[in-house]
Order: structure tokens, then C-alpha cells, then sequence
């Protein structure tokens, strides 16, 4: 318990109004009290990053290195502290809790080695006695909008690059789950992090985020969130001429074929859509199965969700823990009534009552569904799934592609031909083969098409490409 303060010119900074997080396990257990910026609060922040972003472009790639080599030495060596925070807030479990921890790690890591590893051009004019170079800058001051359901990743690996190439930050982080990035910002603090590079604003996505997008000293805005958010942030930032980077919804389709090996399919669809509580904007939300596995498939991956356990997220032995609020609940649940009226049968879905006050939904599998359903075209985010059954790898590839989105997509077949195929044709950012559509590496880009995500990838190596820009210098040598 206690006040949990933004942190604005590497100072703790209170505010009048502070919000209190609330445990969706246990509800009866308040993890804290944290600060509602405002409008000013961003506006300080602002003028804090304005003042160190000379000197943080100029520093080292060694300071830069041992920064985020620090912080991510000290979310490894914390991770079971971390872990139960992110379980305690969010209401993933303990296991995921403590593996999005490591995560975070490891990308923090990572980009500790990117700051070393800046490279440029040097290329030969096509006229004689010119030198031209090529090399990459810090875009400036960036503002960081995150999610609630990776609290810890998400923010990370929008942070670590952010100050690897010499930007300052600016993050708001959802007002469900302030708790871990607070964390994050402290472990900044402890290790060393100059005044003014990076400073978090928590508070409401309409007073902070707005505030953010529409700052004209915000030189670059990254958001991972809803889809109209997204839109929103994107149409502010394109009259402003201002870099944006959005990463939003999904209705991730996953295809399993006659061929497929049910011991590798159902597992795989049981991860990447109920895992999470289903909370992953890369959650195979469309299960597109093949006619002669159908009834096998539907029956066994029955079997295997109802043995599920939804519980404490704190439980060693839960496998899928709460809803995150009310909120969330209430609109899984509105979606579990409008299937009963267009699928031809709902197993599963219902609210539980459980020992502790919390938000706990069993999972749900929509059976008989076509791709025009509403629950087929619009994102649910929560730990349902609808089975749509098809003639064929054509009509399986067609029904797939058949979305606004484009963020992940998979196939389960033992078919080398066809799973090139599928990876050639779908209009996806992020293919899987014969694994769950959730469950990314840090090292390699991600990111979707379509109405998923614009502009430049997220993670890896491909992360430069929003955190910096280009500048090309000519020399006359003659």
C-alpha cells in the first residue's frame, strides 16, 4: 500500500488525485495508490526532457549501455518480486508473471547491446572527390502510450530503444495497471538514469494521452492499444507531422488442416487462445478448421479447456486467472450472449464465483460459426473462441484473410507444401506453423498489417527505424 508518485526531472512529484489499483484476483486487496497526472503534469515532463535531450544524444553509447544493462541485471535478479506485482495487478499468473518479467529483462539487455552497436554508411558518390555518409539520430522526445495487458513488456521494449538511440521518454502507462511500469521507473532511478530522460505521467489515456499526442515539442508518439484510439492518435499525429507508431487489435485467425496432428493442434490453439485469460491482441481468436478433423478437433480441444483451471492468479496451480476489471468482464460477457444467438453452440463462458471477490469468466468455445458473425469480426479480448468450419485450404486461406486485421496467424498441418503456402498468402505480420499465434521473440521485429498496426515494426533490430531518423551528409574532399 502506500502513494506512488509520477516521476518528472528525476523527481517524485505528487499530485492531487490518485487512483487505487485494485487486485482483479482478490478485490479486496489493494495493491496501492497511484497519481493521476494532468495536462500540466505532461507539460512539466516536457520541459524536463526538453533540458536533458542535448546531453542524452550526446552521451556515449557506453552510458547508455551500462543503464539499460543495469535495469535489466535488476529485473533478472528480482523477477519472482516483479512477477507477483504483474499478478497481483493484471491477474496473469504467477508462471506468466514472472516469464513477462524476464522478458522485460531481456530486452532491456538487448538494447543495451544496440546502443553499441549504432552503425552508419559511407558510401562513394556518384561524383568524383564526394564522401557521402549515412547515419541515424535520436528523433527527439518521445511519448509512450502502453497497454495493461503486458505491463511490464510492452513498456520495456518501447523504453529500452527509445533511450538506446539518445531519445527522452515520456511514458503513460494504462490507468488499470500503473504499478509495474512505477517499478520499471524506479529501477531507472536506481541505476543511474540523468534527470529528465525518462519521466512517467500516469493517469487517464483522455487528460496525459491527449496531452502527449497533441504536445508539438512530442516529436514521436508509440501506442499500443484499441483500435479507435489508434485511429484517433493517428489522425492527430498526421496533422501534426509528427512519427507515429500504432500496434492494435487482432482477430487472429488459426488453421488446422485434415493433415494436422491433433497432439500438436489442440495444445497449440488451448495457448493461443486461452492463455493470458485471452487478454493478447495476438490470441487466436478464429479457430478455422478443416471438415474431416472438425468433430475430432472440437471434441478433444472440449476436452482439454474444461480441465482448465481459472483461479487465483497467485495460485501455483491456475492456469488461466481473472478478467482484468468489470469492465473487461461485462464485455466478454455481452459477447458470450450475442454468440448464443449465432453460433450453434456455446460451451463454456460463464461468470465463477470463487473463493475471493474477483473477475473470473470459464473459457468459451463458439461451435458452428461462420466468418460473417459479429464474434468472428470483431476483437472479444478475453479467453473465448470460435470454431469455423471449411471445405479446404483454399476456403481455410480465404476465410482467414478475411479481416480488418493482420497481426498474427497460424496453421497446424503436417504438410511442408501447404504451410509454405500459407506463410506466402497470409496477410499477416507474424506467421506461426504448428505453434500458438501468441508467443513472440524479443530479438525480431513485430508487428502487423492491415488495420493492426502502422507504421515501423516494434522489437529487434527493426526498432530503429522509429526511434531514429535518417540524415545523409555530403563532403567535398577535391
Amino acid at each position: 500500500m502506500g502513494k506512488h508518485d509520477n516521476l518528472i526531472n528525476g523527481t517524485w512529484v505528487s499530485f492531487d488525485n490518485y487512483k487505487d489499483n485494485v487486485n482483479p484476483s482478490d478485490t479486496n486487496d489493494v495493491i496501492g495508490s497511484y497519481s493521476y497526472g494532468d495536462a500540466g503534469s505532461v507539460e512539466q515532463a516536457v520541459e524536463a526532457a526538453r533540458a536533458a535531450q542535448s546531453a542524452w544524444a550526446d552521451s556515449t553509447p557506453q552510458a547508455r549501455y551500462d543503464l539499460l544493462d543495469a535495469v535489466g541485471n535488476a529485473l533478472a535478479a528480482r523477477k519472482e518480486e516483479f512477477g507477483r506485482l504483474l499478478a497481483r495487478e493484471e491477474g496473469k499468473t504467477l508462471a506468466e508473471g514472472i516469464g513477462e518479467t524476464m522478458r522485460a529483462s531481456q530486452v532491456f539487455k538487448f538494447f543495451a547491446g544496440e546502443a553499441l552497436r549504432q552503425v552508419g554508411d559511407l558510401q562513394a558518390s556518384v561524383r568524383p572527390a564526394v564522401d557521402v555518409e549515412v547515419t541515424r539520430e535520436p528523433v527527439g522526445i518521445v511519448g509512450l502510450i502502453t497497454p495493461w495487458n503486458f505491463p511490464i513488456a510492452i513498456p520495456a521494449w518501447k523504453i529500452a530503444p527509445a533511450l538506446a538511440y539518445g531519445n527522452c521518454v515520456i511514458l503513460k502507462p494504462a490507468d488499470l495497471t500503473p504499478g509495474c511500469s512505477h517499478a520499471i521507473a524506479e529501477l531507472l532511478q536506481e541505476n543511474g538514469c540523468p534527470p529528465g530522460v525518462f519521466n512517467l505521467v500516469m493517469g487517464r489515456g483522455s487528460t496525459v494521452g491527449e496531452a502527449m499526442v497533441t504536445h508539438p515539442d512530442i516529436t514521436a508518439i508509440s501506442f499500443t492499444g484499441s483500435v479507435g484510439t489508434g485511429n484517433h492518435i493517428a489522425e492527430v499525429c498526421g496533422k501534426m507531422k509528427k512519427k507515429v507508431q500504432l500496434e492494435m487489435g487482432g482477430k487472429n485467425p488459426m488453421v488446422v488442416l485434415n493433415d494436422a496432428d491433433l497432439s500438436v493442434a489442440v495444445p497449440a490453439c488451448l495457448n493461443g487462445t486461452f492463455f493470458s485469460t485471452g487478454q493478447r491482441c495476438t490470441a487466436s481468436s478464429r479457430l478455422i478448421v478443416e471438415a474431416g478433423i472438425h468433430d475430432e478437433f472440437v471434441a478433444e480441444m472440449t476436452r482439454q479447456m474444461q480441465a482448465l483451471k481459472v483461479g487465483d492468479a497467485l495460485d501455483p496451480e491456475t492456469q488461466i486467472g481473472p478478467v482484468v476489471d468489470e469492465k473487461q468482464l461485462k464485455s466478454n460477457l455481452d459477447y458470450i450472449a450475442l454468440a448464443k444467438s449465432e453460433a450453434d453452440e456455446v460451451i463454456g463462458g460463464e461468470r465463477l464465483d470463487l473463493d475471493k471477490p474477483g473477475f473470473y469468466q470459464a473459457p468459451a468455445l463458439f461451435v458452428g460459426t461462420d466468418n460473417s458473425m459479429r464474434i468472428n469480426r470483431e476483437e472479444i479480448f478475453g479467453p473465448c473462441a470460435s470454431v469455423i468450419k471449411v471445405a479446404d485450404f483454399d476456403e481455410a486461406l480465404a476465410v482467414a484473410n478475411d479481416t480488418e486485421f493482420g497481426l498474427s496467424a497460424g496453421i497446424c498441418t503436417s504438410s511442408l507444401k501447404s504451410a509454405r503456402e500459407f506463410k506466402r498468402r497470409i496477410e499477416a505480420g507474424m506467421v506461426m506453423v504448428n505453434l500458438p499465434t501468441a508467443g513472440v521473440d524479443y530479438h525480431v521485429p513485430f508487428g502487423g498489417r492491415k488495420g493492426s498496426s502502422f507504421g515501423a515494426r516494434e522489437q529487434g533490430r527493426y526498432a530503429v527505424e522509429f526511434y531514429t531518423t535518417v540524415k545523409t551528409s555530403y563532403v567535398f574532399a577535391g
